[in-house]
């Protein structure tokens, strides 16, 4: 087995830094490396943005939890899925239309602060580092289970071609490897789903599995899994998941400086459309193997369930071989959202510190892996969907209502979004610390985004409202330019903090 699994992880990774290195040609200037040139076609896009978003926790943590904890786990997906119909509604086109490259770069054209894009940068990070360290810790989850091998060699093989695809062109690079890797996690995950299906119905393994407990089981019953309302099957704990993810996916990083890579607000939506259409193609997954794992990989900890599944029902080389098809399709997933945040978060991070180039690029990028791998270090195996949930509520907490109100509401302020950032970071913080130290409060502790959110808009409005001499000056043709097709809008310019004309 050991063989199959570093042949198909290997496989993986190498395809993914050649589809990168294919494209530096075409990534020579800022444009290229933080919004792929704004030429990405939508269907190509949307394949790109399915990839990024089906990570660690689509491909294994959410099928273990539906077979460890029941039925409730399968709304998980439909949260996910609703988080993009409310980006198609609400932010699409007129974000796009902003011209900015991330959403500190919005934050600053809308409200006219730089402050407040330092400030929003630093919620821009922690969102991405919780996304990051999942994927880490799910990368060395594979390797030490399925190879007997120390986990942090998973986090250096993510890491390396993550780093090596970014290098190499940015989002252009990363936008060709991600779009390839979908239909590669697509069909390795349904291929093989669809094989241990067809065994199932004649297999004799029905009973508990023996075995011994791995090293990841201990950390998730612990309470690793119970963080930010991952696996709580009760009717208040799954629907403030479905909140946390349904605004959430607007403010996530690497998702939404998608919208910035199509060429009008009209291709940005057809992006999003595509976008859910392969979402759904792939939502076949976690049920299928949520299904088989619950009546044949018993015992197991969720996160393992779906990587054991194939030894479990066909023994030898085939089940060797299957193993090792999902190892390369987990990898394609891990380096997919790895790459996707490290270029969002890293475009971010070097845009508030330097103006736009290569090198202020790459030099954030390596930051922002560096801070991952540190933090993966700091924290214990079993957490990659709490993480990816964490990241969930902290963006709905901050990002949405900032994106709402910006878009929407002309009379929004720079102190108003300050403090609603304050309101809903806090509350999601004070919540999740008091949940780690003992503290129970059901559904409000467990997953903060249904509190968190209402008082995250309360405080921008508030603030908005007793701070009416901060409105920007121009607001009526932002406005204007956000909500009127781009053949009929004028050019609006801003020079930013940095003394460039980025926007027009």
């Amino acid at each position: 087995m050991t063989v199959a699994v570093l042949t198909g992880i290997a496989y993986v990774l190498v395809l993914g830094i050649m589809v990168g290195a294919a494209r530096p040609r075409r990534s020579s200037g800022a444009s290229d490396f933080y919004v792929a040139a704004r030429a990405v076609p939508p269907w190509w896009n949307g394949a790109a943005i399915t990839s990024e978003f089906t990570s660690a926790a689509a491909c294994l943590g959410t099928a273990g939890l539906i077979a460890t904890r029941g039925s409730p786990m399968l709304w998980y997906p439909a949260g996910a899925a609703a988080g993009f119909v409310v980006i198609l509604a609400l932010v699409v086109a007129p974000l796009r239309r902003s011209g900015t490259y991330t959403l500190p770069d919005f934050a600053e054209w809308r409200l006219r602060s730089a402050r407040l894009r330092r400030f929003s940068t630093c919620f821009v990070l922690l969102v991405g580092l919780a996304f990051l360290v999942a994927q880490l810790h799910a990368a060395g989850v594979v390797v030490r289970l399925l190879t007997g091998l120390p986990p942090w060699l998973g986090w250096a093989a993510v890491a390396a071609a993550a780093l090596a695809v970014a290098f190499a062109g940015g989002l252009g690079s990363l936008t060709s490897v991600q779009a390839a890797q979908f239909w590669l996690k697509l069909a390795v995950f349904l291929g093989v789903g669809a094989v241990c299906w067809a065994m199932a119905g004649t297999s004799l393994v029905t009973g508990p599995v023996t075995g011994p407990v791995t090293w990841l089981e201990g950390a998730y019953r612990a309470g690793g899994g119970g963080l930010a309302g991952a696996g709580d099957p009760s009717l208040p704990g799954v629907l403030s998941v479905l909140v946390a993810c349904a605004l959430g996916v607007m403010g996530l990083p690497h998702v939404i400086v998608r919208v910035y890579t199509s060429g009008d607000g009209r291709g940005a939506r057809r992006s999003i459309v595509a976008t859910q259409v392969m979402l759904a193609l792939f939502g076949v997954v976690p049920p299928l193997y949520g299904l088989l794992g619950s009546v044949h990989v018993r015992g197991a900890a969720a996160d393992e369930i779906v990587l054991l599944l194939p030894a479990r029902l066909l023994s030898g080389p085939v089940g060797d071989v299957l193993t090792g098809l999902l190892a390369a399709g987990a990898f394609a997933a891990f380096l997919a959202t790895s790459g996707g945040v490290l270029v969002a978060v890293g475009g971010a991070l070097s845009g508030c510190v330097s103006r736009p180039g290569v090198r202020s690029f790459r030099a954030a990028v390596l930051v922002v892996m560096l801070a991952g791998l540190a933090l993966t270090v700091a924290t214990g195996p079993g957490v990659s969907m709490a993480l990816v949930l964490l990241g969930f509520c902290l963006s709905a907490a901050t990002f949405c209502p900032m994106l709402v109100l910006g878009i929407w509401w002309r009379r929004l302020t720079d102190v108003g979004v300050a403090a609603g950032f304050v309101a809903g970071g806090g509350v999601t913080a004070a919540l999740v610390i008091a949940e780690q130290a003992g503290v129970k409060m059901g559904a409000l502790t467990s997953c903060p985004a249904p509190v968190a959110v209402p008082v995250s808009f309360a405080a921008m409005v508030v603030i908005s409202l007793v701070t009416p001499g901060r409105v920007p000056r121009v607001v009526g043709r932002m406005m204007a330019r956000m909500h009127v097709p781009e053949h009929l809008a004028g050019p609006l310019t801003y020079r930013s903090s940095h003394g460039a004309d980025r926007w027009s």
